[in-house]
């Protein structure tokens, strides 16, 4: 199947990301507040709380996303908090990611899944010596990360331009530092908005206070940006393998998993990989409300059951691909070339071995080398003769006990992401994105 993209305006999963204090969960609150998403109840109970870090009678909008009686004590958002809310024009749903550098792998879980990604810089905090402008070294390593998970927009909200008296050179300044840095990591067609969340200036409503900028408001911005859908080749992972209970047991076998890509059609040829096993789709059913159905075709992101003409051997882990499909786009491997967040206490060992999860498949793998680490406050890449420590980006070459049916992760996010896992403790230790393999 050839493969081509389609662009849409459906719902825009997108991400705040910044440093502590900056005001992610601010913004989030000003836009659910202003655009309406907020229920009676909700209004409310933030109407009687008592707030610790505003003054006034102002509503503390971050409570909508601060959900956690931890995070309000503290101050902070320790978690990633989801909420949905939609206008006139499409639907959202967003992710208020931790700020802190501890909650780095907190921050990775939510842009995984992410569109966009608004990336919040302090105009307070920013660091201007002369004619030097110095960002925040969080707002870079989390720009890094969205460049490594390759989120289709970024939009930069310079947020508290309040506190600079809504100044046009500051917002310059600024601007031009970003635009400095996203050159460096290779962000390209970056969106910038200056913001008050706290007031609400191009949140939602234009600003008068800026004049100057001639821009939408953020909720506008969001509200127009396409999300490309890529539609390439079949890749459906099996995660299980159903058989019929009772005496007619080998009647019937199916096997269960989400379509990753493609499409699949019932007298289809597909290919089991790593196995090389040909067959032919006999049904394809898919869950309805009330039981299940079969249908002639499903596409990606469809949860199937697809039973084959052929008894063949198939198991959990195993691929469905098309036998035509290009080799050099996805294939089997036992080596790889890969981008590292690296998540855990621990720093990685290339003494020791983990486990390797990419989609359904578990594998041990072994580190045998790490190319080099990202230095984020000079966006230099360093020797890999040090392991990573936690919150540290480097690429690695792995190693694999047996192999694995992968893409690159330019090609196929799904089928080119993985985590690495602790064999001991089963804590999750690292994110990674592969981008190249080879048997």
């Amino acid at each position: 199947m050839t493969e081509h993209t389609i662009r849409d305006l459906g719902v825009l999963r997108f991400i705040t990301a910044g440093s502590v204090d900056d005001g992610k969960s601010t913004l989030i609150g000003r836009l659910l507040y202003d655009s309406r998403a907020v229920l009676s109840d909700q209004l409310g109970a933030l109407s009687r709380a008592k707030n610790k870090r505003t003054a006034g009678d102002e509503i503390d909008l971050a409570q909508l996303t601060d959900g956690l009686e931890a995070e309000r004590e503290q101050g902070i958002t320790i978690d990633v908090a989801y909420r949905y809310f939609a206008t006139a024009r499409r639907k959202f749903i967003i992710a208020d990611t931790p700020g802190h550098e501890q909650y780095t792998r907190n921050m990775v879980t939510g842009a995984s899944t992410a569109h966009a990604a608004i990336i919040l810089v302090d105009a307070t905090r920013v660091t201007f010596d002369g004619d030097r402008t110095e960002l925040l070294a969080q707002t870079k390593r989390h720009s890094a990360i969205v460049k490594l998970l390759g989120i289709q927009h970024v939009i930069v909200a310079i947020n508290k331009m309040d506190l600079v008296a809504y100044s046009e050179t500051v917002f310059d300044r600024i601007r031009d530092a970003y635009r400095e840095l996203a050159t460096r990591i290779g962000l390209e067609n970056v969106i910038f908005v200056p913001v008050s969340a706290l007031k609400g200036d191009n949140v939602v409503d234009p600003s008068e206070r800026m004049p100057w900028y001639a821009g939408g408001p953020l909720l506008t911005t969001l509200e127009l940006l396409p999300v490309t859908r890529k539609i390439g080749e079949l890749r459906l992972p099996v995660q299980w393998v159903a058989r019929q209970d009772g005496s007619q047991a080998d009647d019937f076998r199916g096997y269960m998993g989400r379509i990753e890509s493609g499409e699949i059609r019932v007298g289809q040829a597909i290919r089991v990989l790593p196995r090389g096993i040909d067959a032919e789709v006999a049904e394809i059913i898919v869950p309805v409300t009330g039981g299940t159905a079969s249908v002639a075709r499903a596409v990606a992101g469809q949860c199937v059951t697809v039973r084959l003409t052929d008894d063949v051997d198939v198991s959990r882990g195993d691929m469905l691909v098309d036998p035509l499909a290009d080799p050099a786009k996805g294939t089997t491997a036992r080596k790889l070339e890969a981008d590292l967040c690296w998540l855990d206490e621990e720093p990685l060992s290339t003494q020791r071995k983990y486990l390797l999860k990419q989609t359904t498949t578990t594998v041990f793998a072994r580190v045998a080398a790490v190319r080099h680490t990202l230095d984020v406050h000079t966006l230099s890449e360093t020797s890999g003769s040090h392991p990573l420590q936690m919150n540290d980006i480097g690429a690695v070459s792995l190693n694999l006990q047996k192999a694995i049916v992968c893409d690159t992760y330019d090609a196929e996010p799904a089928t080119g992401a993985f985590v690495l896992i602790d064999e001991t403790t089963f804590h999750t230790v690292a994110a990674g994105m592969i981008r190249e393999f080879s048997a």
